[in-house]
């Protein structure tokens, strides 16, 4: 029997396009994603971590319209810092070093062969629907599915308005808890929905999250 073809990854995801770190959902929506910084909370006084909850309450009830934030766990490709260390090592002079240097890769990579190294991301979802607000609730992609049916024609510069609006609220309201904030631009988009759509491929590069917003 000849073999089903295999549907294109793009059939799964409800998303049209990514232009100007904008997310254009094909029912309509927009979906802005920035990365936010984490607070060792273990590491604050009792008093420190109470006022953090209570202005975290603080900014949600302030909000009236869904929010989403997820954490992204992501398998560290070292292999670009090994390629950094061998060329390193052919460049040094003292054989000694050299030396050294190949015991310290050998041991990275049998570390990292036997241990994966894993880092987090937290990540924050802004949505806009053209005619009405929408939900929370479901998994880590659950806002990238919902849109609801316009009830008037609206300008796409008059929603893309309204969703910066509702970016700096929540960017503003991070901020004063003490976290930064950095939106992501097309490339990292594109970077984030790969890993999220293939969790089980060690990632095509480090997504870039050093940029000051």
């Amino acid at each position: 029997m000849p073999e089903e073809p295999t549907l294109p990854t793009q059939k799964f995801v409800d998303i049209k396009e990514v232009k100007d770190g904008v997310i254009y959902l094909k029912k309509g929506g927009l979906r802005k994603v920035f990365i936010v910084s984490g607070v060792n909370f273990d590491l604050k006084s009792e008093s420190e971590q109470n006022l953090i909850l209570s202005m975290f309450q603080n900014f949600l009830n302030t909000l009236d319209f869904s929010i989403q934030f997820f954490i992204h766990s992501r398998k560290v490709n070292i292999e670009s810092y090994l390629t950094r260390m061998t060329e390193r090592k052919e460049k040094e002079a003292s054989e000694l070093l050299k030396i050294q240097i190949e015991e310290y890769i050998s041991f990275i990579q049998s570390f990292v062969d036997e241990n994966a190294i894993i880092s987090k991301a937290f990540f924050a979802v802004v949505p806009y629907e053209s005619a009405s607000l929408a939900s929370a609730g479901g998994g880590v992609l659950s806002l990238f599915k919902k849109s609801a049916t316009p009830q008037k024609q609206v300008s796409q510069a008059e929603n893309l308005e309204q969703l910066e609006r509702r970016v700096n609220q929540v960017v503003d309201g991070l901020e004063q808890i003490g976290l930064r904030t950095v939106s992501l631009d097309d490339d990292e988009l594109v970077e984030l929905f790969y890993n999220l759509y293939n969790p089980q491929f060690v990632e095509k590069k480090d997504l870039q999250v050093t940029k000051t917003q």
